[in-house]
């Protein structure tokens, strides 16, 4: 079966694999044409996992404001409608979906309910991290997502090997590459992927790269369509790329994103570019084995940037009771109700809120969380960055160019003749 990146994430129930929210339209709406504002609010889900669904409607539960219904259809469902949701006349009040392109695209639209109060001082999400609230802020300077949680994106690597083969994480670029020599010299391979069935891996290297070579603002520029596959921007990041192809185990073609743990279980390999959901795939009695460290800086004239996929809430501007909807969503970006979710739902994906109490997470999620708080910038993942389209062009290209990067130039325009399709379609 081939996998898309969501459906990937959404079958994943460990550090980071966080639940994408969603469900069918509703409205808090019961109120007649004189009647004035509504009194209620709708909230729409597609947590379907029973802990996580169960964890929502405890937390929905105790929400003391308005009366609050929450509605839940899957996933799919909600994201082929989400714009019908949002352009009704009575639309859900409060939708849970995750931040990016599809947010500011609806924002842009005039479709989001402007919530800069909640990241006001004093409000809600005041104490938030700065990437945190850059991430939630459309183009227009006006805040319109609540994030209320998150996982990030590091190179994995086992402690023990590392001390069995006398190495540290390397803190440069130079010393990346060094040490990926050294390693392949002494018969490891330096580096794991899954590209197989899952495809959308191969964008990891690829966003870091461009992340630490151009920086986060041209990054997310590129996958809006404003510059081209074609620039030399781009030439950059491949001929980067390209170097590490040879560090890489010959059979992440055949494999998925969860089976290319397998060689770092045995030690045939050392690394590994992934989003902390793999840490489940690990045998329970190497998982506290595993450490990260971020990708090292190549230019060091672009800001630290990480990618960490964004889940949270957006409200309706056409909402009935937008004041309500203010309430729920405060109230969902509270500590309490961040760490009543994580608890209740047996996730271990990390709060947004900086108060909430993190004393029993495990070590290597109070470091993510400690990685994430410091960085400048947040980004997604190319497809949260852009869209679902867009990241069949990805596929299509990275794919191609691991199996033969010969020709950086024909990857390049094969790749932006696909992505122009995508933008002007």
């Amino acid at each position: 079966m081939n996998l898309s990146r969501r459906r990937f994430l959404m079958g994943t129930a460990a550090v980071g694999a966080i639940p994408l929210l969603a469900s069918c339209v509703g409205s808090g709406a019961d109120a007649g044409p004189s009647a004035g504002a509504a009194t209620t609010l709708t909230l729409q889900s597609s947590i379907q996992d029973a802990g996580p669904k169960a964890a929502m409607e405890s937390v929905v539960a105790a929400f003391t404001g308005p009366k609050t219904t929450l509605n839940s259809v899957a996933t799919e469902q909600f994201r082929a409608q989400l714009s019908t949701y949002l352009s009704s006349s009575t639309p859900p009040d409060v939708l849970a979906w995750y931040a990016g392109s599809v947010a500011n695209t609806y924002a842009q639209q005039g479709l989001l309910l402007d919530v800069s109060d909640l990241w006001a001082p004093g409000g809600a999400c005041a104490k938030f991290s700065p990437a945190l609230k850059a991430l939630s802020t459309a183009a227009d300077g006006k805040s319109i997502f609540v994030p209320t949680s998150y996982y990030w994106w590091s190179v994995f690597y086992k402690k023990s090997a590392f001390t069995q083969w006398g190495i540290q994480p390397p803190t440069t670029w130079d010393g990346f590459i060094a040490l990926c020599d050294q390693l392949k010299a002494r018969g490891i391979h330096p580096l794991t992927n899954g590209i197989g069935s899952t495809a959308w891996m191969t964008s990891g290297w690829f966003d870091y790269l461009n992340l630490r070579i151009n920086g986060a603002t041209y990054h997310r520029e590129l996958l809006a369509g404003k510059h081209s596959f074609e620039d030399k921007q781009v030439t950059d990041v491949l001929d980067q790329y390209k170097r590490l192809i040879p560090y890489f185990h010959p059979n992440q073609t055949s494999w998925d994103a969860q089976q290319a743990v397998q060689p770092m279980v045995n030690n045939e390999a050392a690394m590994y570019l992934v989003g902390a959901f793999c840490t489940q795939y690990f045998p329970k009695d190497q998982q506290g084995d595993l450490d990260f460290f971020s990708v090292p800086p190549i230019n060091p004239a672009v800001p630290s940037a990480e990618e960490a996929p964004t889940d949270g809430f957006f409200a309706a501007a056409g909402s009935k009771n937008p004041e309500g909807a203010r309430q729920l969503l405060s109230y969902l970006a509270s500590p309490a109700a961040q760490q009543s979710f994580i608890q209740k739902s047996g996730s271990s994906n990390m709060p947004t809120s900086p108060e909430v109490d993190t004393s029993t997470f495990s070590p290597l999620v109070q470091k993510g969380i400690k990685l994430l708080n410091e960085t400048k910038e947040i980004t997604q993942f190319f497809n949260r960055d852009s869209s679902d389209a867009l990241q069949t062009t990805a596929d299509a290209a990275l794919t191609k160019f691991i199996a033969d990067p010969s020709d950086i130039g024909a990857a390049q325009r094969n790749w932006q003749a696909a992505a122009k399709q995508v933008f002007t379609s």
